[in-house]
Protein backbone atom coordinates (compact mmCIF):
# COMPACT_ATOMS: atom_id res chain seq x y z
CA UNK A 1 0.00 0.00 0.00
CA UNK A 2 1.39 3.40 -1.18
CA UNK A 3 0.88 6.98 0.33
CA UNK A 4 -1.50 7.90 -2.54
CA UNK A 5 -4.06 4.95 -1.65
CA UNK A 6 -4.01 6.68 2.37
CA UNK A 7 -5.22 10.08 1.29
CA UNK A 8 -7.64 11.51 3.69
CA UNK A 9 -9.75 13.73 0.50
CA UNK A 10 -11.76 15.23 2.84
CA UNK A 11 -8.84 16.76 5.49
CA UNK A 12 -8.43 20.39 4.47
CA UNK A 13 -4.93 22.37 3.34
CA UNK A 14 -4.41 25.93 5.27
CA UNK A 15 -3.77 29.31 2.87
CA UNK A 16 -1.07 31.14 4.45
CA UNK A 17 -3.52 33.72 4.52
CA UNK A 18 -6.26 31.59 6.75
CA UNK A 19 -6.60 33.18 10.36
CA UNK A 20 -5.32 30.91 13.31
CA UNK A 21 -9.44 30.96 14.53
CA UNK A 22 -9.84 28.77 11.57
CA UNK A 23 -7.37 26.42 11.40
CA UNK A 24 -8.04 25.54 14.97
CA UNK A 25 -11.81 25.42 14.19
CA UNK A 26 -10.84 22.65 11.43
CA UNK A 27 -8.56 20.99 13.49
CA UNK A 28 -11.14 20.38 15.75
CA UNK A 29 -13.78 19.46 13.29
CA UNK A 30 -11.58 16.98 11.53
CA UNK A 31 -9.42 15.61 15.06
CA UNK A 32 -5.88 16.68 14.04
CA UNK A 33 -3.26 18.25 15.73
CA UNK A 34 -1.61 19.63 12.98
CA UNK A 35 -2.20 20.92 9.34
CA UNK A 36 -0.48 21.53 5.90
CA UNK A 37 -0.12 24.98 4.84
CA UNK A 38 0.11 25.06 1.17
CA UNK A 39 0.05 28.26 -1.20
CA UNK A 40 -0.54 27.39 -5.37
CA UNK A 41 -0.26 23.67 -5.07
CA UNK A 42 3.66 24.78 -2.67
CA UNK A 43 3.70 22.83 0.41
CA UNK A 44 5.27 25.38 3.19
CA UNK A 45 5.38 23.38 6.38
CA UNK A 46 2.84 22.21 9.02
CA UNK A 47 1.32 24.18 11.91
CA UNK A 48 0.61 23.02 15.20
CA UNK A 49 -2.39 22.76 17.70
CA UNK A 50 -0.13 23.41 20.93
CA UNK A 51 1.32 26.67 18.89
CA UNK A 52 -1.53 27.96 17.60
CA UNK A 53 -3.04 27.95 21.14
CA UNK A 54 -0.77 30.68 22.20
CA UNK A 55 -1.57 32.96 19.08
CA UNK A 56 -4.54 35.35 18.48
CA UNK A 57 -7.00 34.49 16.67
CA UNK A 58 -7.08 36.99 13.83
CA UNK A 59 -3.17 36.18 13.27
CA UNK A 60 -3.10 34.94 9.60
CA UNK A 61 -1.22 31.40 9.67
CA UNK A 62 1.93 32.98 7.49
CA UNK A 63 3.00 35.02 10.63
CA UNK A 64 3.08 31.60 12.68
CA UNK A 65 6.03 30.17 10.83
CA UNK A 66 4.73 27.10 9.43
CA UNK A 67 7.60 24.24 10.11
CA UNK A 68 8.86 21.14 8.65
CA UNK A 69 9.01 22.53 5.43
CA UNK A 70 11.13 19.83 3.94
CA UNK A 71 9.76 16.96 5.68
CA UNK A 72 7.06 15.09 3.47
CA UNK A 73 6.33 11.53 1.87
CA UNK A 74 5.92 11.12 -1.86
CA UNK A 75 2.52 10.10 -3.50
CA UNK A 76 4.67 6.34 -4.33
CA UNK A 77 6.57 5.41 -1.19
CA UNK A 78 5.27 2.56 0.70
CA UNK A 79 2.98 2.69 4.42
CA UNK A 80 6.02 1.69 6.04
CA UNK A 81 8.21 4.61 4.53
CA UNK A 82 5.79 7.03 5.42
CA UNK A 83 5.18 5.39 8.81
CA UNK A 84 8.98 5.92 9.64
CA UNK A 85 8.89 9.32 8.41
CA UNK A 86 5.96 10.04 10.87
CA UNK A 87 8.07 8.30 13.71
CA UNK A 88 10.72 10.06 13.15
CA UNK A 89 9.73 13.51 13.05
CA UNK A 90 6.72 12.76 15.50
CA UNK A 91 4.32 14.06 13.34
CA UNK A 92 0.25 13.64 13.60
CA UNK A 93 -0.14 14.28 9.85
CA UNK A 94 1.93 13.77 6.86
CA UNK A 95 1.87 15.72 3.96
CA UNK A 96 2.14 14.03 0.35
CA UNK A 97 3.56 15.51 -2.81
CA UNK A 98 3.77 14.00 -6.42
CA UNK A 99 7.06 13.84 -8.15
CA UNK A 100 6.87 17.59 -9.39
CA UNK A 101 7.14 18.26 -5.50
CA UNK A 102 2.86 19.78 -5.60
CA UNK A 103 1.08 19.24 -2.46
CA UNK A 104 -1.45 16.12 -3.44
CA UNK A 105 -2.88 15.58 0.22
CA UNK A 106 -2.31 14.75 3.66
CA UNK A 107 -2.46 11.36 5.79
CA UNK A 108 -3.61 11.00 9.62
CA UNK A 109 -1.21 8.67 11.82
CA UNK A 110 -4.84 7.23 12.87
CA UNK A 111 -5.10 6.13 9.32
CA UNK A 112 -1.18 5.50 8.90
CA UNK A 113 -2.06 3.29 12.56
CA UNK A 114 -5.01 1.55 11.16
CA UNK A 115 -3.51 0.86 7.69
CA UNK A 116 -0.54 -0.59 9.41
CA UNK A 117 -2.14 -3.08 11.58
CA UNK A 118 -4.53 -4.58 9.03
CA UNK A 119 -1.17 -4.98 6.79
CA UNK A 120 0.28 -6.91 10.44
CA UNK A 121 -3.37 -9.20 9.99
CA UNK A 122 -4.14 -8.25 13.26
CA UNK A 123 -7.77 -8.18 12.02
CA UNK A 124 -7.17 -12.64 11.93
CA UNK A 125 -8.13 -14.77 14.69
CA UNK A 126 -4.75 -16.56 15.65
CA UNK A 127 -2.24 -16.38 18.77
CA UNK A 128 1.27 -14.18 18.79
CA UNK A 129 4.47 -15.64 19.95
CA UNK A 130 7.28 -14.02 21.10
CA UNK A 131 10.64 -15.34 20.66
CA UNK A 132 13.99 -14.09 21.43
CA UNK A 133 16.83 -14.88 19.18
CA UNK A 134 20.50 -14.02 17.82
CA UNK A 135 20.27 -12.53 14.69
CA UNK A 136 22.67 -14.96 12.88
CA UNK A 137 19.95 -17.93 13.74
CA UNK A 138 17.44 -15.34 12.35
CA UNK A 139 16.00 -17.55 9.24
CA UNK A 140 12.17 -16.96 8.13
CA UNK A 141 12.82 -20.17 6.00
CA UNK A 142 13.82 -22.22 9.03
CA UNK A 143 11.09 -20.80 11.08
CA UNK A 144 7.95 -21.02 8.86
CA UNK A 145 9.08 -24.72 8.05
CA UNK A 146 8.83 -25.60 11.54
CA UNK A 147 5.42 -23.78 11.84
CA UNK A 148 4.39 -25.34 9.10
CA UNK A 149 5.12 -28.58 10.01
CA UNK A 150 2.20 -27.91 12.53
CA UNK A 151 -0.24 -27.06 10.02
CA UNK A 152 -0.13 -23.29 10.73
CA UNK A 153 0.66 -20.39 8.53
CA UNK A 154 2.36 -16.96 9.37
CA UNK A 155 0.20 -14.53 8.90
CA UNK A 156 2.55 -11.56 9.29
CA UNK A 157 6.00 -11.32 11.67
CA UNK A 158 8.35 -8.51 12.56
CA UNK A 159 11.87 -8.96 13.31
CA UNK A 160 13.74 -6.07 16.49
CA UNK A 161 17.08 -6.25 16.84
CA UNK A 162 17.08 -3.84 19.91
CA UNK A 163 19.15 -5.47 22.73
CA UNK A 164 17.37 -7.50 24.91
CA UNK A 165 16.82 -6.40 28.71
CA UNK A 166 19.26 -8.89 30.27
CA UNK A 167 21.86 -8.76 27.14
CA UNK A 168 24.46 -6.60 28.60
CA UNK A 169 27.02 -7.62 26.37
CA UNK A 170 25.40 -6.93 23.05
CA UNK A 171 28.06 -9.25 21.15
CA UNK A 172 25.17 -11.25 19.80
CA UNK A 173 22.82 -8.72 18.28
CA UNK A 174 19.97 -10.66 20.37
CA UNK A 175 16.41 -9.62 19.20
CA UNK A 176 12.76 -10.54 19.20
CA UNK A 177 10.68 -12.06 16.14
CA UNK A 178 6.99 -11.53 16.63
CA UNK A 179 4.92 -13.60 14.36
CA UNK A 180 1.12 -14.12 14.16
CA UNK A 181 -0.02 -17.49 13.07
CA UNK A 182 -3.67 -18.45 11.59
CA UNK A 183 -5.01 -20.67 14.67
CA UNK A 184 -4.92 -19.87 18.30
CA UNK A 185 -4.14 -23.15 19.55
CA UNK A 186 -0.67 -23.13 18.99
CA UNK A 187 0.85 -24.94 21.63
CA UNK A 188 1.96 -28.01 19.02
CA UNK A 189 3.77 -25.04 17.25
CA UNK A 190 5.55 -23.68 20.70
CA UNK A 191 6.69 -27.14 21.63
CA UNK A 192 8.27 -27.45 18.11
CA UNK A 193 9.92 -24.43 18.39
CA UNK A 194 11.16 -24.92 21.85
CA UNK A 195 12.71 -28.19 20.48
CA UNK A 196 14.60 -27.00 17.81
CA UNK A 197 16.76 -24.29 20.01
CA UNK A 198 14.08 -21.36 19.75
CA UNK A 199 13.05 -19.71 22.76
CA UNK A 200 9.45 -18.71 23.04
CA UNK A 201 9.30 -15.55 25.31
CA UNK A 202 5.56 -15.53 25.06
CA UNK A 203 2.19 -16.85 23.76
CA UNK A 204 -0.55 -14.28 23.46
CA UNK A 205 -4.35 -15.13 22.48
CA UNK A 206 -3.37 -19.02 23.15
CA UNK A 207 -5.38 -21.48 23.75
CA UNK A 208 -4.69 -23.18 27.51
CA UNK A 209 -2.68 -26.67 27.44
CA UNK A 210 -4.49 -29.07 28.40
CA UNK A 211 -3.22 -31.32 31.69
CA UNK A 212 -2.41 -34.48 29.96
CA UNK A 213 -0.64 -33.17 26.98
CA UNK A 214 1.35 -30.77 28.95
CA UNK A 215 2.22 -34.11 31.07
CA UNK A 216 3.21 -36.20 27.90
CA UNK A 217 5.05 -33.26 26.28
CA UNK A 218 7.25 -32.85 29.50
CA UNK A 219 7.76 -36.33 29.45
CA UNK A 220 8.91 -36.13 25.76
CA UNK A 221 11.24 -32.97 26.97
CA UNK A 222 12.80 -35.28 29.37
CA UNK A 223 13.26 -38.07 26.94
CA UNK A 224 14.89 -36.00 24.38
CA UNK A 225 17.20 -34.48 26.75
CA UNK A 226 19.25 -37.42 27.89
Amino acid sequence: MIADELLNPLLPALKPTDSVGKALDWMEEFRTNQLAVVESGRYLGLVNEEVLLETDDTTVVDDVQPQHSAVFAYDYQHLMEVLQLAQNHHLDLVPVLDEDRHFVGSITLHELLLKFAEQLGTQETGAVLVLNLQERDYSMAEISRLVEANETKIVSSYFSNVPLENDLSNADHTGRLTIKLNRRDVNAVVATLERFGYSVEAAFANEPLESADRERLDALFRYLDL
